[in-house]
Order: structure tokens, then sequence, then C-alpha cells
């Protein structure tokens, strides 16, 4: 499982035909769904994570490899343009161009303390590389480290009994070994979920490289969410009980949690939070980060406790605070920052004045945001409201919580700094995989040189756009 074994089978991997792949993946899904009676009380062990929590995300898992290796088999993510020679182009004779998408070579991915199963060793970041046609080198998290073994144990084994080699995926430990890595020539690539220090740090050593490499990192988020006042006289109970559920799922240890809850008037979502009590937070780093800005955020001038909760030996209650937009902006410093876990800010504003400047001002790159609005509700100062988190999020959601990522392909996980370092990119979803490729395109390459999806005869069958021969004098007339 060397970087070097890894390295050496990516151009036969990258090669294969993606229907291959698209079987490999599928055996993993098998064999993982097969091992979940092993699997889910290994993460229960070292996450502390609820039973039914990891069912579900072990089964998003193997779902999200099944979705993959449907991407992979269809082909139409090598994204095949053909442009055949053509002496009469209008700018000149057009040579014969073919063009389509290559993996990049060997992907590292650091995987997350949060998601065991779903951002971890078989997640969404090597689900796509291996789809994409690109060898991954896993960094475990030393949060679950016996479940990674046992992961990437089960996964290799599905690889050779689907035909292809163990080692087009490899698991390494340790802080050190996954900078040394990055730092290798042989990686073409990295993906990161965690902190905003580490994914920093990990993002320059990327970039300051001889041969600088794409570093996809998810950083933090704050997921912003705005309570209309004709959204809260309509379902004021309703939307205080999606809030305490969305804040204080998995213990507030989501990218997603809605860290920022905008807020009219006397809204007060106090009473959703009763009978929440203490749950477990997933390791010591986290209890430490936690009640480091637990400390800082209660001690915030002109920040008023609506919930102290409570910080034991490896447990948290929800804490729950509330501010005004200028105190918000004076403190902007300590209190906007992510809290990993169960803390979030209530910040009330008033109707009658416009939100969307103090949003303009205040509100930094997301993973999501949402706004909840009255029944039928549009108005200028909405539209404003609106245009401002769409700059400001990767998903922009209306009447729901953030909390709760589809894995279909019109998801969007990914956003502006500091949510991410890339906010072209999503890191779930189909789309996921145009992170581990690139275009290359043949010029007037003799026919039996072609790559198989380049070809006349197409024997893979994926999908090829053809700018045929002729067009070029009449573009732009069926616009005209």
């Amino acid at each position: 499982m060397s970087l070097e074994s890894i390295a050496a089978l990516a151009p036969a991997w990258g090669s294969a035909e993606p229907r291959r792949r698209g079987r490999a993946l599928v055996a993993i899904a098998d064999a993982l769904d097969d091992a979940a009676g092993e699997l889910v009380p290994q993460a229960q062990a070292e996450t502390g994570l609820a039973e039914g929590r990891l069912c579900g995300e072990l089964r998003r898992t193997t779902v999200q490899l099944r979705l993959f290796a449907e991407v992979a088999a269809a082909g139409a993510f090598l994204d095949v343009r053909l442009d055949p020679a053509d002496p009469d182009f209008v700018l000149g004779p057009r040579p014969d161009l073919r063009r389509y998408l290559v993996p990049l070579g060997p992907v590292l991915n650091f995987a997350a303390s949060n998601f065991p199963f779903a951002f971890s060793v078989a997640g969404g970041d090597t689900a796509s590389a291996l789809a994409a046609g690109c060898p991954v080198l896993v960094k475990a998290h030393p949060g679950h480290p016996k479940l990674s073994d046992m992961t990437a144990d089960i996964m290799r084994g599905a690889l050779v009994a689907s035909g292809m080699p163990a080692d087009v995926l490899g698991l390494i430990h340790g802080q050190d070994e996954g900078v040394e890595a990055l730092r290798d020539d042989r990686i073409a690539a990295a993906s990161f979920t965690g902190s905003l220090q580490a994914g920093q740090i990990l993002a320059r050593i990327a970039a300051e490289r001889p041969r600088p490499i794409p570093f996809y990192g998810e950083l933090g988020s704050l997921n912003p969410v705005v309570i209309t006042e004709a959204a809260a006289a309509e379902r004021a109970s309703q939307i205080a009980a999606g809030y305490a559920a969305s804040v204080t799922g998995s213990a507030g240890q989501l990218c997603t949690k809605p860290g920022l809850l905008f807020v009219p008037g006397s809204f007060d979502p106090r009473e959703a939070f009763a009978g929440i009590g203490s749950q477990p937070l997933l390791h010591p780093g986290i209890v430490g980060g936690y009640s480091r800005r637990r400390t800082e955020v209660l001690g915030t001038p002109g920040v008023r406790v609506l919930l102290e909760g409570t910080l034991d030996d490896g447990g948290a209650a929800p804490t729950l605070v509330e501010t005004d937009l200028a105190n918000l902006a004076r403190h902007r410093d300590t209190l906007l920052a992510e809290a990993f876990g169960p803390l979030s800010i209530v910040v009330r504003y008033d109707p009658s004045e416009g939100l969307a400047e103090d949003l303009e001002v205040l509100v930094e790159g997301s993973l999501a945001a949402g706004v909840h609005i009255g029944q039928d509700e549009d108005s200028p100062w909405l539209r404003d409201v609106v245009e401002v988190l769409r700059e400001r999020t990767g998903r922009l959601l209306f009447n729901g919580w953030p909390t709760g990522v589809a894995v279909t392909p019109a998801m969007q996980h990914g956003g502006p700094f500091p949510a991410t370092t890339n906010p072209t990119t999503t890191s779930v979803g189909t789309a996921a995989i145009a992170r581990f490729l690139r275009p290359v395109t043949y010029q007037d390459c003799p026919p039996a040189l072609l790559p198989e999806p380049l070809r006349d005869d197409n024997p893979w069958g994926v999908p090829q756009t053809l700018s045929a021969a002729g067009l070029s004098a009449r573009w732009g007339e069926a616009v005209g």
C-alpha cells in the first residue's frame, strides 16, 4: 500500500474502461453493506456516535459509491468533443481536434472526524476520485483509526474480487505521514475536510510545492439562516423546533450546522431546546476546541445567554446566545467563527430596516444558507436578502435547514472561502468528479493512436459531442 505502488498503478487505472471502474465501486459498496455488523459497532466505539446515525451514514456511503459507479459507467464525465478537420472553417482551415478529460493521477484524501464513513476512507472524495480514474491514498483520521483500517481492508478485498488491483487504494496514519505525502511529487491532487487552521496550512503546502497541485479543502462554515417576520408570525414554534434539531443533531458536529440565526422582533426558540441534554463529542481535540470557542462567545460583551448549556467529560448540552446586528459587527472577530459543537448565535434585527446591507458586511462564505419565508411572501426586501445570501453560499435553502445533505446529482456542497478553498467545486453530488480531471486535446492524431473515447467507432460507447465541418459559417444565425 505504498505511494510507490499506488503511483505505479495510476496509468492502468486511469485508462481502464469506465464500466470496469464502475463495477469495482459497486463491489466495494456491496462489501461494505455486508460488513455493516462489524463496521458500525467499531465506529460507535471510536466516535461515540449513535448506532442509528452510523447505520444511516454507512447507507449514505454505499449509495454514494453506487452513484459514482453509474457516473463512471455512463462516461459522460469524459466530456468528449470532436471537431473534425474543416477546410472551409471561417478563420482558416481547421485541423482535426478531439478533446476529453483525463484523470489527474494519485489523489491524497485527508479523512474527516465527524463522518467516519461518508467523509472518510470510503467517502465521497474517495468514490469520486476512483470513478475519475485516480488511485487514492487516504490519510486516516486519528479519531477512528481501527475503523479506517477495517474499511480499507474491506475495500481492497472488494477491488481484488472485482478483478481490479487492491493497491489503487492505500491508507496511511499520522500527521507527519500525511504532510510528507502531500509534498510528494507523485500526488496530483488533495482533498480535505477539517478545521480552518489545518486546512490553510495544508493548502499552503500544496500551493508551495515545486509542482503545485489542486487542493480541495472544506474548512469552516457558519451557515446563516434568516427568519422573516411573516414566517415567524405563521409558524414560530415549527421553525424553532427545526432550528433546535439542526443545531443539536450529532451534537452540533456538522459542517452545515446553522451557526447564525437572524430573527425578527420577539422570536424566541428556547422552548424548542427543552429536554435536549448532553451528547458526546467525537474526541478530546474537538472537546478542547469547542470549549475555547464557547468560552470566547459567552465572554463577549453585549452577548446575552439564552441557554448556557453544559460541557463535561467529553459531552456537551446546547448553548444558545443572542445579540444584535450592531454588536455582531462590533465583535465580529470573536463571534463570526465556527463553533464546532452544539452552539448557535441568535441575531435580532429590525424588520423595518434593510437587513441585506448588514448581511453583506457580516456574512462570509458558507456551505449553506437559508431563508424561512411566509406563504407567497415576496418583496424587494426579501429579494435583496436572497441575493446577498446567494453570493455567499453554495446551497441556498428555503423553509428548510442546512443539515442533511442529499447525495444526488444536483447537490452543491461547497462555497466561497472560508467554507472551501475552491468555490467552483463540490464534494457531494456527481459534479465532485470534475475535481480530479483535466482536459487534453489530440490534434491531427492518427486514428490508431487515439484513445478509445476519441475514436470514431467509439468502442466504449461514451457520449460524444460533434461539431461538424461547415457549421462555422452559420454560427450566430439561430441566436439572431
